[in-house]
């Protein structure tokens, strides 16, 4: 699961950083408000690649999902962007659990001692 979620997290990085190069042309934005809430939301997409196995980092990752959502109010673009990486982001838990227990399970049957 650690490797499909931080692959999502580092995408969502670059994708904040072009989103916040777009937010800049916004007249009624200052730089500065733009590249503080960026910089925070990109150090937190890289941050959450190391809590992804973690109590609680799967659910900082859906709080920044939504926050990439909700910064299409700013950026109309980024509602589309957002969602999609929602939807990786959704895959990435669930299948990534999924791998992990099949990884369990191979691992548990290859420590059984073969008794035929």
């Amino acid at each position: 699961m650690r490797t499909l979620c931080s692959s999502t997290l580092i995408g969502e990085f670059f994708v904040i950083g072009f989103a916040g190069l777009v937010a800049m042309k916004q007249p009624d934005l200052s730089t500065g408000t733009v590249w503080t809430v960026c910089g925070v939301a990109m150090f937190l997409s890289v941050a959450l690649c190391g809590m992804v196995g973690r109590p609680g980092g799967i659910a900082l990752g859906w709080a920044l999902q939504i926050a990439l959502i909700a910064s299409g109010v700013f950026v109309p673009m980024m509602f589309f962007m957002g969602a999609v990486f929602a939807l990786l982001w959704w895959a990435s838990v669930h299948f990534g659990r999924k791998v992990d227990e099949a990884k369990a399970r191979f691992a548990a049957q290859a420590e059984q001692p073969d008794t035929a």
